[in-house]
């Protein structure tokens, strides 16, 4: 009956009003789910919104970065920032990871962050893109991933770091690490988290022809746990959060930690590494008048966008000119 309850009060809180174990909705969420000194915003402007139910002890996050979530080096920061503090928060136990953009989850690596830049800020650029993952998937808290859009390279790895993921059934999104069809490999660590979730055979296949799958395929392969309605979404991750809550934190989390350790310790010992490999393969010549061809092809339509590498491999001339490139 208590978790039957808690799963209740987060429905409330995510679909947007106070509903009672019956279903009905009630008055507005403010007034009855979330009573003075419960319900906190802890981000305002910023490309990070986080709301945290303090008499739930769950938080959600959503991301709003126009106009598609790129992982930007302030984006990074701010979400590395309100990832520690919900981890630091002993009243948090779970976390909830969504968009505010329709359409889109993440849409990856902002590439602005990877053309003529110095080698010192690429360092700094892919440390909190580690330091993003390290948090995440080393988390204590129950994390589930509300995938309400497409969530290409970047955003695929924030899902797979989860601990449960949820996405929209809507046959126009698309999921997977589709590095390689810009001709970059894709990290150790993001082939180990794929690797655990889907098993070698879909590994291989999903990062050698950088696939990326509608969500019926990605439920099919295990990328992602379960498929709902759009408009349902954040009510199924209520759900599922109150179900992942009903078990002892101790439990749960020294689970989470003997499953999860050895991919978490691979990364730690090799970070530097790991670091001067992205900086050297990035400032190669190749890559960089790919990334500037792409860029000056975006300033000559309309008006300058942020975009990211996922966006970019959904363009099958880009594809075309980077591969002539790499080739060079």
């Amino acid at each position: 009956m208590a978790a039957a309850m808690v799963a209740w009060r987060l429905v409330g809180r995510l679909v947007g009003r106070a509903v009672g174990p019956g279903g009905a909705f009630a008055c507005p969420l403010t007034r009855l789910a979330f009573p003075a000194g419960q319900r906190r915003r802890m981000s305002g402007a910023s490309p990070v919104l986080v709301e945290l139910d303090e008499r739930a002890g769950v938080a959600v996050v959503r991301l709003q970065q126009p106009p598609v979530n790129g992982l930007s080096l302030a984006l990074l920061t701010e979400l590395c920032l309100a990832l520690q503090k919900l981890e630091d928060r002993r009243a948090c136990r779970g976390l909830v990871l969504t968009s505010a953009i329709p359409g889109i989850f993440s849409a990856g690596l902002d590439i602005t962050e990877m053309f003529g830049r110095s080698e010192e800020r690429l360092g700094e650029f892919w440390r909190a893109v580690q330091q993003l993952w390290i948090l995440l998937y080393g988390s204590r808290l129950v994390t589930v991933a509300a995938v309400n859009g497409s969530s290409p390279a970047g955003g695929c790895l924030m899902a797979l770091s989860c601990d449960y993921r949820i996405m929209a059934d809507n046959p126009k999104y698309q999921i997977g690490l589709n590095e390689t069809r810009l001709g970059i490999v894709a990290p150790f660590w993001f082939k180990d988290a794929l690797l655990n979730t889907v098993g070698h055979r879909a590994a291989e296949r999903s990062l050698q022809l950088g696939l990326l799958y509608s969500p019926q395929e990605a439920f099919k392969i295990g990328l992602v746990d379960e498929l709902v309605p759009e408009e349902k979404i954040q009510a199924r991750a209520a759900e599922v959060m109150a179900q992942w809550l009903a078990i002892p934190d101790h439990a749960r989390q020294l689970s989470k930690s003997a499953l999860r350790k050895q991919t978490l310790d691979h990364l730690l010992m090799h970070r530097e590494a790991d670091i001067q490999d992205f900086v050297r393969f990035i400032s190669r010549d190749a890559i960089q008048k790919s990334l500037q061809k792409y860029m000056e092809m975006l300033k000559q339509k309309k008006a300058y966008q942020v975009v990211s590498i996922g966006r970019i491999l959904w363009n099958p001339r880009v594809r075309i000119m980077i591969r002539v490139l790499v080739r060079s």
